[in-house]
């Protein structure tokens, strides 16, 4: 891909993110922010829910 055919996609893509209504936008950045794995699945994996519910097991369990 040379640069001409960059510059031509970023634009066409800008120009299509502006031509959305507002609200359109704001409905999409809220929509992929719900899709994102919480911060400690991103940053760990799944270490910390597993250790996160095996406590919770346990507390359950001694009560």
């Amino acid at each position: 891909m040379n640069s001409n055919d960059y510059v031509k996609f970023i634009t066409q893509t800008f120009v299509q993110y502006m031509e959305q209504p507002k609200s359109e936008r704001k409905k999409q950045r809220i929509e992929r922010k719900q899709e994102k794995a919480p911060v400690l699945f991103r940053w760990f994996g799944i270490v910390p829910y597993l250790l996160f519910y095996g406590m919770k097991g346990t507390k359950k369990r001694n009560h």
